[in-house]
Formats: C-alpha cells, sequence, structure tokens
C-alpha cells in the first residue's frame, strides 16, 4: 500500500485574481473530489468539470468550480493529480485550504515538492526539474527561452548520451580484464583510449563556455565608474528610464552601490551605480569608493564615464579600470566644444538623450558576445560545471592507466560524475539543495 502523503498547494500567485489553481497529487487524490464536491462522480480524465465544492465538515458551499482529472501515471507527478481552478479571492483560497488540510491523509506540500515527485517518479531528470524552477522565475525571453530548452531535456540528453558511451566503453574494459586470455581483438585497449580522449574534448568544449548560461540564469552585471560628479547616476536614470539614483550637483552624493535591474534587449541585465573615484578623508566615502572598486572586479562589463566638462580624458584612478571588458563615455556631451578630441569614446548626454542608442547598441553586443555561442544548450548551474569538471579529470587519466583496471575504475568515477548532473545515481543528499528554493505550488 502506498504511504505517501497526498499533497496539495495553491499553485497560482496569492492574492486576488480571476483565478486560484490548487493542485493535489497523491494515492487520495480520488477522495478530494469524493469528500468535497456535488457531484462527487469522477471527472472524465483530462477534461474540465464543473463542481460545487463543499466544507467537508459543514457542508457549506464554498465554490463552483472547475476540476480537471489526470490519472497515474499519466501526470506531471507521475501519481493521481486533481487540478480545481475556483475563482481568485482571497476568502476562497483561505477556504479550499482549510477544506483540504480536513481530509485524513493531506497536508499543504512544501517547496518544490510537486517537482521533487515528478523526478522520484522517473517524470524528469534533475536537469529538467532545475528547469522548471528557472522557467517560473524567468524574467526575460532569453532566460525564458534557456529554461524551455533545459526543461525539454534538451541538457539532460548530451549527458545521457555521454555516460551512455562510457558505459560501452566501461564494458569493454571490463571484459579486457575478466578475459584476458580470450579472443577479444588486440586493440581493444587502444581504441577504447581514443573514445575516452575524444570525448573528453567533447567535455572540455562544453565547459569551455565562459559561464554563458549561469551568467544568463544570474544576470549580466554593468558598473558605471567614473569621478565624483561625472554623471554616473543620470546614467544609470537614463538607462533604467527612471529617477532611481539621486542627481545632485554636490560631489560624493552617491556613496554605496545602487542597483537597478533592466531587461535589455530581452537579456537581464543588473546595472550598478557606484561612488565617484577620489582619495577622501571622509571615512563613509572611503567605503563607498572601497564597494565601488570591488564592484568593478566582479562586473561582467563596466562603463567608465568621462566628465566632459572638466576633461576629454579618463582620470588616474579610473583609467587603471580600462580594460577589455570596459566601455568608455565621454559624458555631458551638450557642453562639449571640441568633439572630436576623444574618438574612442562614446559621447553621451543624459540632457539630451545623445549616444544613448549608440551606447545600448554597443552594450547588447558586449552581451550577445558573452551569451552568444554555439547552438548547444549551455550548463546552468555551478553543481553541473564541478561534476563536469570531476568527469574529465578521471576521463584525461583514464587513457593513461597502465592497467585496465585502473583505467576501468576511472570510467566507473566519470560515469558517476556524469549520473550526478541527471539524477542518474545515488543523489539524496542533492535533493534538498536543489528543492528547496522551488516555489510552492511547484
Amino acid at each position: 500500500m502506498n504511504s505517501s502523503p497526498t499533497i496539495f498547494a495553491l499553485a497560482t500567485a496569492p492574492g486576488r485574481g480571476g483565478i486560484s489553481v490548487f493542485r493535489v497529487s497523491g494515492p487520495s487524490a480520488r477522495t478530494a473530489v469524493e469528500k468535497l464536491c456535488r457531484p462527487n462522480d469522477m471527472p472524465k480524465v483530462r477534461e474540465a468539470s464543473l463542481r460545487k465544492i463543499h466544507h467537508p465538515a459543514s457542508g457549506e458551499t464554498i465554490d463552483s468550480a472547475l476540476l480537471i482529472w489526470f490519472e497515474n501515471p499519466h501526470s506531471f507527478t507521475g501519481e493521481d493529480v486533481l487540478e480545481i481552478h475556483a475563482h481568485g479571492g482571497r476568502a476562497v483560497a483561505n477556504a479550499l485550504t482549510e477544506a483540504l488540510g480536513a481530509l485524513p491523509g493531506f497536508r499543504l506540500a512544501e517547496p518544490g515538492e510537486f517537482t521533487r515527485r515528478a523526478f522520484e517518479n522517473g517524470k524528469l531528470d534533475l536537469t529538467e526539474a532545475e528547469a522548471v524552477a528557472d522557467l517560473v522565475s524567468a524574467e526575460t525571453e532569453a532566460q525564458r527561452r534557456q529554461a524551455l530548452r533545459q526543461m525539454e531535456g534538451e541538457l539532460g540528453k548530451i549527458y545521457e548520451g555521454w555516460r551512455a558511451r562510457l558505459i560501452k566503453s566501461l564494458a569493454w574494459l571490463e571484459a579486457a580484464i575478466d578475459f584476458a586470455d580470450d579472443d577479444l581483438p588486440k586493440d581493444t585497449a587502444e581504441k577504447q583510449s581514443k573514445l575516452l580522449r575524444e570525448l573528453a574534448d567533447e567535455i572540455a568544449r562544453h565547459l569551455d563556455d565562459r559561464g554563458r548560461g549561469e551568467r544568463l540564469r544570474e544576470g549580466f552585471h554593468v558598473a558605471i565608474l567614473g569621478p565624483p560628479n561625472a554623471g554616473k547616476s543620470s546614467l544609470l536614470n537614463a538607462l533604467a528610464r527612471r529617477d532611481a539614483a539621486i542627481v545632485s550637483n554636490v560631489a560624493g552624493t552617491t556613496r554605496d552601490v545602487i542597483e537597478v535591474h533592466l531587461d535589455l534587449g530581452g537579456y537581464p541585465v543588473t546595472l550598478a551605480d557606484t561612488a565617484g573615484l577620489r582619495e577622501s578623508m571622509d571615512a563613509i566615502e572611503s567605503e563607498g569608493v572601497r564597494r565601488a572598486l570591488r564592484r568593478a572586479e566582479q562586473a561582467d562589463l563596466k562603463l567608465l564615464l568621462i566628465d566632459g566638462e572638466k576633461s576629454l580624458q579618463l582620470d588616474e584612478a579610473t583609467q587603471k579600470l580600462a580594460d577589455g571588458n570596459a566601455i568608455i563615455l565621454l559624458g555631458k556631451a551638450d557642453l562639449l566644444k571640441n568633439r572630436g578630441a576623444c574618438s574612442e569614446a562614446i559621447l553621451f548626454s543624459a540632457k539630451t538623450g545623445e549616444g544613448m542608442e549608440e551606447l545600448t547598441e554597443r552594450l547588447l553586443h558586449e552581451i550577445d558576445m558573452r551569451f552568444g555561442g554555439s547552438g548547444s544548450p549551455p550548463l546552468t548551474r555551478a553543481r553541473h560545471r564541478a561534476a563536469l569538471e570531476e568527469c574529465l579529470t578521471h576521463l584525461r587519466r583514464a587513457p593513461e592507466a597502465k592497467e585496465a583496471a585502473l583505467a576501468a575504475e576511472d570510467v566507473r568515477l566519470a560515469m558517476r560524475a556524469l549520473g550526478r548532473i541527471t539524477g542518474r545515481v545515488d543523489v539524496e543528499d542533492l535533493l534538498d539543495i536543489i528543492f528547496r528554493d522551488f516555489c510552492i505550488g511547484k
């Protein structure tokens, strides 16, 4: 007998809305229909049926709702699943939560528990399960596309394909160990070494992606840097298209890092306004400068601003930050008289909007350079990268082993590292970490 509790949760965002969708999954999901609904006959599979919902204790009518029944194993979790599409008021949601919680063997789902059950019942591998969370959290088109590709299994198929090749190599190596005196091809070891090296090269190329998948999940970080009163806050506001930072003629107004999150051409961008770079005896301003320099180190791209009212060149402190990950801007372009004196910089004016189009195009180009790449799905998590690096270490070592038994052990360890990514090994210790950040109802 299945002893798993039946779980339920509000799968839509809490608050007032057109509808509230409750999801119920588990061995007693059918009981929800029998105890709460009038009439209590089961809806047809995958067809919406209208029912009145009543409290199981008082019999009071809660709402009229649409029910959709999914029979195991043909459901998201692989269990019996009931969806209740009720009206979206808070009172309705609270009453339904109370009514479902009153049924024996029912309890509220924990974060990520529906998706965890889908994984445990073989409906998803771990990469697909993680993609569900990414898709729910996606804020831009690029994030949505990446999460959808992963949820559809593109990344998992690559890793499972590599794992299948390792299984074949391991079978040949173990045959060479167990049947050393039999008529195995003489070049067996040489062929397997060649195949392992080829696979190692494939994995190395997959790893050499400049972290584009992880960065797309987390956002592209741009820091605005320059001397005090150069117009950094004005630049931030112009890019954000709102007054996110205080603009003042008083030098040193910005003393801490101010962040704004943007959707730039479908990419997630975190833009940081920082304190002006200069020597200061003020302890608070000095701390602001220290944080600005730290943000410069962490940024994917730096916008270095020249105060066009005072100079046509980067000041000494900002010049130290100029490298291949920097774009130079000559600010306050509306005040310039000699406009051709700084050919390397983009002329920018927050007052007139001059340079905004050029700057936006340059930013998108730089982001495309980093997020673009091959058509294959990228790595999206640090745990994937760590497992692949461990796999690669064993694959590099296996062909150099002097004995077949040592090579076989390295291949076995490489297989295990790959299996941890998709969940094809014992990964119980990983599950709590992976699913704890999910929202309720997923």
